[in-house]
This record gives C-alpha cells, structure tokens and sequence, in this order.
C-alpha cells in the first residue's frame, strides 16, 4: 500500500508548530534540564548506539560506501562521549531568547525594543553523519526552535537511536517530546512535500553532498541556508615558515578528509615552490601510507618529477574539485594577489588559509578573500562550531544573509519588535 507522504510530513510538521509556540516561551532553566538529561542519556546508552550504527556500517560496507562515508558514519565511544560533552556545552551557553539587541524612545514616548527570537520551526536534511541528530536537536532546543530532522537511509538505526534519547530528555524536563521529531521515512517522495510546507516550517538547513543541497534549494517554497560544497584552500606564501607549514598543510588536508573544511586545494608561491612542494609531499607520505595523491598544473608537477616524487596532472575540473578523499589539487602562483583571485574564483567561498610571517600579507589575504572564514597560519580544520566555542553548530552557511560561517545558537534566532505605550494614537 502505498504510504500518503502529504499527510504524514504535514502531521508532523503541524506538531512541530504546536510544539515550537510552546518552546518559545520555556524557561531557559527547562531547556537546560533537558540538555542535561541528553547528556547523562548519551553516556548511558553508549553499548545501544554501538549496536545501532553496527547496522547501518554493515548495511553501508554492503552498499559500498567510500571509505571516507564510512568514516562519517562511524560512532565510537570516543565520539559519542564528545558528543555529551558539546551538549553540556551548549547548556552552559548564555541562552539568546529574549536577549534586547536595541531600545529606542520616540519624540511620542512610545518605547521600542528589538528582541532576539526563535526562527519557529527548522527542517535539517542531512546524510551520513549521525552526530549531527545530536548538534542540530540541542542546538534548536537551547535556541527555542523545534526541529524535524531528515536524516539519510546511511545512517537510520544510528539516528533513530539518538532521537530516541532526545524525546526522553524532552519529556523528563516537561518539554513536548515534538519539539524535536525525526522523520520516520528517508524516501525522496516525503522530503519533496516536506519543502512544499512554507505554512509551517519557517528555515530548511540541508547538510550533506552538493546533489542533496541543490535539490534542496531549487525545490524548497521555504528559505534554504546552505553551503553546496567545501572547496577549501591553503595558500603558502613566499614568507612562510616552512616548520609552520608543513603541519598546517597536512591537517587540513589528511586529518579527515572527508569533511567540508578539510582542505582540497593547495597554492604555493613560485619563489618557494621548488624547496616546499617536495617537501610537503614527502610530509604527507610520512603522514600516510600511501601519501596524498598531488594533481598538479604543469610547473608544480615539473618541481615534483625533478626531485623523483609522484604528480599526476591535473584537469580544469580538479581545479574546483571537493574530493573528500586523501587527495589534492596543487597550483604555483606568482603573487599574493594571484592567490587571492585564483580562490575567489575557484574556492566556495567556505574556508581558505594563508601561511605567512608577513603580517600585511595576511592581512590582505584575510580582507581579500571572499570566504565565510578566513585563516592566517592555522589549519581550516577548525571551521567547526565546537571549535568556535559554540557547543556544536546546526550547519556551515556560505550565504551572505542571515547567517555565514558555523551556525549556533545566535544564528538560530530572529527578532522582533516589543513596543510600549501609554496611550499613543496615530494621528
């Protein structure tokens, strides 16, 4: 029998409605309570969330997954106890609601405040990665929105477990357990009429490959934010420190390379090109067995071959190529200049480094580049709402409005306008 999607997500997203109206004016007390519960629940419940993702792993080895999705599937006790962690994190955070922005008196005397709000109801469409059950849920919980959370058929079991965990937290602080609900199904068909629901669902984060999120926004009725891809870059100046570098370069790109801020893209100034290409090579063999595979344009690929290291030459295509694997795209330039044109055209405008002792040419390179997060002498690795201190983060926006860069509590808000008066018409 064929399942009525229409009615099913629109069930779904009218609780949701109902449930953020109440969310809205919870105490911040309750929210952390319940943030709390969450945490003491995930390290309670370490050996049923292992055996959840077993599942999906082998449905996922069976599938063949890449090993890079494999590796973002993946919970481990390491990884779920962080997870706990950012929620405590997040409850310690300055709740945003009800935080006054501006306060103007008016010649009449009425007097006009900005105060920050709940978007209402946010839909997180997500694959792979079940961690992000846990960081969009906290993150809309502590922030005051309810969320409908879509993730992928990848990760199921894993995402069934952990939402499983938030409704009892939830519930234990006296909260609606709708405030946060994942979708019961992963079928294209429900999240085609979940994007029609402009009448209830007020944001649409999607958070996964490019081809998910372009289906996303060209199909939404509802405001998408969004990055479509992490096409990061690290730019070796001619005044870089090789001993900072080397380390630097290595990190964005093979720490975990299968995540939007690991580094895809490598630039190095043609003065120092012929003594640090052979040596980061060597570096990433050292790193890795079996190293980083280097596409490289003609004259970085000449400076390997000279000093008996592997290039394979690169296409236009590699150039603006988000690999997610221990792969790297590597380009000469011959100023600080052309590496900041060469990244706004060809980077995605997420996160892009420069390694430099020259303070005025990071400075440039920082005020140039049209990125959500510009870095000076640190790996883009670190373009993460953890490590921005924000607890976790709901998402990476590459937009201009609204938010950009990691996405936390703040960003999970709107305003509106509380006005008091003493009698005051319109004349």
């Amino acid at each position: 029998m064929d399942t009525d999607f229409a009615s099913l997500v629109r069930r779904l997203a009218e609780d949701a409605r109902a449930a953020s109206l109440q969310l809205a004016a919870a105490s911040t007390e309750a929210k952390n309570r319940a943030l709390l519960a969450l945490a003491a629940g995930l390290e309670a419940a370490v050996a049923p969330l292992l055996a959840a993702n077993a599942r999906d792993l082998e449905a996922g080895r069976a599938a063949g997954l890449a090993p890079a999705m494999l590796e973002r599937l993946t919970l481990n006790e390491a990884r779920i106890r962080q997870l706990a962690e950012g929620v405590r994190q997040v409850a310690a955070l300055p709740d945003p609601v009800g935080a006054e922005l501006e306060r103007t008196v008016r010649p009449n005397g009425l007097l006009i405040r900005k105060v920050r709000v709940p978007i209402g109801v946010i839909a997180i469409i997500y694959e792979s990665r079940p961690n992000v059950t846990i960081d969009c849920a906290v993150l809309c919980l502590k922030s005051g929105n309810a969320s409908l959370l879509r993730g992928g058929k990848e990760a199921f079991h894993s995402n069934t477990a952990l939402a499983g965990l938030v409704g009892d937290a939830l519930a234990a602080a006296g909260l609606p357990r709708t405030a946060v609900q994942l979708m019961p199904t992963t079928e294209r068909a429900a999240l085609a009429e979940l994007l029609k629901l402009d009448d209830l669902i007020h944001c649409v984060i999607p958070r996964g490959g490019e081809a998910l999120i372009r289906f996303v926004a060209e199909n939404s009725t509802i405001p998408v934010i969004k990055h479509y891809k992490g096409v990061c870059f690290v730019y070796v100046d001619r005044a870089a420190d090789f001993a900072l570098a080397e380390p630097i370069v290595v990190n964005a790109k093979v720490q975990r390379p299968g995540v939007c801020n690991a580094a895809e893209q490598l630039l190095v100034h043609r003065t120092v090109a012929g003594e640090f290409l052979p040596r980061i090579a060597r570096a990433f063999a050292a790193a890795r067995n079996g190293g980083v595979e280097l596409r490289c344009d003609a004259e970085s690929a000449a400076i390997l071959a000279a000093a008996g290291l592997p290039a394979r030459a690169a296409t236009p295509e590699d150039f603006r190529t988000e690999f997610l694997d221990y792969v790297m795209a590597v380009r000469v330039v011959g100023s600080l200049d052309d590496a900041i044109a060469t990244i706004n055209r060809d980077s995605s405008s997420h996160s892009d480094a420069i390694v430099t002792r020259d303070e005025a040419a990071a400075r440039r390179f920082q005020t140039g580049v049209d990125s959500a997060t510009v870095y000076w002498n640190a790996s883009t690795r670190f373009t993460d709402g953890y490590e921005f201190g924000l607890g976790a983060e709901i998402g990476i926006s590459t937009d201009r409005l609204h938010a950009r860069g990691p996405m936390g509590l703040v960003e999970l808000c709107s305003y509106k306008f509380v006005i008091d008066g003493t009698g005051q018409v319109r004349g």
